[in-house]
């Protein structure tokens, strides 16, 4: 984490804020200006309060070198939800301990705890159930690959069935595999098919996939999405945005794929761009990337196109340039959307 604040009120603090500093260059220390020397702090006039009001909103994670309790007073009437708030960390004034208070997993600060602990040779005292027991955390599994959580309306009660160690089952299909590095809790049990999952005992479910489900087994699981699918597009210079996006999510409802996991967008690189595959990359949140004709000639595609090879140099744009991307296997063959779209689907293969 780059933009963290280090908040120290008294002279203690302000030698563990330095020190703290010299392994975390990027992080910023503030102090009351009484304190005021030539050392590199940014010095403020105004109560602390007013500081951590100010800091809450601007960084993402806060270090706190005072006492506990004045911490969770200043912060409280800032508190929105786990997603939004920064981390929290409270640091005592002799560094014996080091707090994780608050967004200890969505927002990093069981990790900050950790690596700041080790670095003042301190404590870390971190009470999130999940990390207490060594268990997997619902909420941030595959967040170092990218992955999202579809629907995160079963998080808090699945994420308590884990605790308590119910009965969890895990079903993955696509993305990355060394998710858990150590031997998997022993009330989690992996399933190679969604047929030998929904026949399982299980209390609860977690889905690593691509694809869309049934809502009957989605009532009692977390979905997450890892970054698997590159979509490629063959079109003309004056294609729509609202055109690709509404044929894109036809695509991929046809083949019961989800679009949280489209990884990119590939294409042919025109003389000029094409603003409608701009704006609806830009809309849907994802990279946009080119190839080269003679890059896309070379790829063994099972739709070659006469017409194409006669206007763009290549037999074929959207299948080659999603094949190309993905390293993988197309998945989605051409759809053609006359008279100027088409769309085509790989899977990156982890």
């Amino acid at each position: 984490m780059e933009k963290v604040a280090i908040l120290a009120i008294t002279k203690n603090g302000i030698k563990i804020a330095h020190t703290i500093k010299q392994s975390f260059s990027s992080w910023e220390i503030f102090a009351p200006s009484k304190f005021q020397d030539q050392t590199s702090i940014t010095w403020y006039e105004n109560q602390t309060s007013a500081k951590v009001a100010e800091l809450f909103g601007r960084f993402d994670g806060l270090v706190c070198l005072f006492s506990l309790g004045a911490v969770i007073r200043l912060v409280s009437p800032y508190l929105k939800d786990k997603k939004t708030d920064p981390a929290i960390i409270v640091i005592d004034d002799k560094a014996s301990f080091v707090i994780s208070v608050l967004s200890g997993h969505l927002g990093g600060a069981n990790e900050l705890t950790e690596e700041i602990a080790k670095k003042l040779g301190a404590t870390p005292v971190i009470t999130t159930a999940a990390d207490v027991n060594k268990t997997i955390p619902v909420d941030l599994l595959g967040k170092e690959f990218g992955w999202k959580i579809d629907d995160d309306s079963n998080v808090t009660r699945i994420s308590a069935l884990m605790v308590n160690e119910e009965k969890i089952g895990v079903y993955q299909d696509c993305g990355e595999k060394n998710w858990w590095k150590t031997e998997l809790p022993k009330n989690v049990t992996t399933y190679n098919s969604m047929e030998q999952l929904k026949s399982s005992d299980s209390k609860a479910y977690l889905i690593i996939s691509d694809k869309t489900f049934d809502d009957e087994i989605l009532k009692n699981s977390v979905v997450y999405r890892p970054k698997t699918l590159v979509a490629g597009i063959g079109l003309h210079g004056d294609t729509t945005k609202e055109k690709i996006i509404q044929c894109l999510q036809s695509t991929l409802s046809k083949y019961d794929l989800s679009a949280k996991c489209i990884a990119r967008f590939v294409s042919l690189k025109k003389p000029a761009d094409v603003q409608g595959l701009i704006d609806a990359a830009n809309e849907l949140g994802v990279p946009l990337h080119y190839f080269e004709r003679e890059d896309l000639a070379q790829i063994s595609i099972p739709n070659p196109s006469q017409m194409v090879q006669a206007y763009e140099g290549t037999p074929s744009v959207s299948e080659a340039a999603a094949i190309k991307s993905s390293g993988g296997k197309l998945i989605v063959e051409k759809q053609k959307f006359p008279p100027d779209l088409t769309v085509a689907i790989a899977r990156i293969e982890p």
